[in-house]
């Protein structure tokens, strides 16, 4: 068995073939995709900067072993062990109460409250009214700021709203 390995992902070997690569490819594309599956669907669903950073380092591990850069085997139980540190992390920020969640997933920023702009806000957070336009024109409900009533940038980076009420009835 450890010959195949060898020949086929060139274990041992300073250098790599086409060949060798390609399979390596193949066999990290399947081991990532079980490690992911491993994880939870949180992973790569959501784009808090938790998940983000997962992310770019998963695909800088995992690129080494393709290529040869870092020894196959421990290179991909790196990756298992990123994948397992997110989910421990992950259950950690859910069950504590003393702001790890917020700390590890961040938390939303109130943009907009009661129809008024909250303008230290939205600077220190970078967002433009254009930005709430663009978030108004997304949702289809509205184009005009004034309809707002609440307006939220989530851990995501994405802009919620909530229009306001008009004849007892949401927006």
């Amino acid at each position: 068995m450890q010959e195949f390995f060898e020949t086929v992902f060139g274990i041992d070997n300073q250098t790599l073939t086409w060949w060798q690569m390609s399979a390596r490819a193949v066999a990290v594309f399947f081991a990532a995709l079980l490690i992911v599956r491993f994880g939870s669907r949180r992973i790569f669903g959501k784009n808090t900067a938790f998940d983000i950073v997962l992310g770019i380092i998963y695909g800088s591990v995992l690129s080494r072993a393709i290529t040869g850069n870092s020894p196959f085997w421990p290179t991909l139980a790196a990756a298992l062990t990123l994948v397992v540190l997110h989910k421990a992390l992950a259950v950690l920020a859910y069950h504590t109460s003393f702001g790890f969640g917020d700390f590890i997933k961040g938390q939303p920023q109130v943009l907009v409250k009661g129809g008024e702009l909250q303008e230290d806000v939205l600077r220190a957070n970078s967002v433009t009214k254009q930005d709430l336009l663009e978030a108004l024109r997304s949702s289809g409900s509205a184009t005009d700021l004034s309809k707002l009533d609440e307006a939220y940038l989530e851990r995501s980076g994405k802009i919620s709203i909530i229009l306001k009420k008009e004849d007892g009835k949401e927006g």
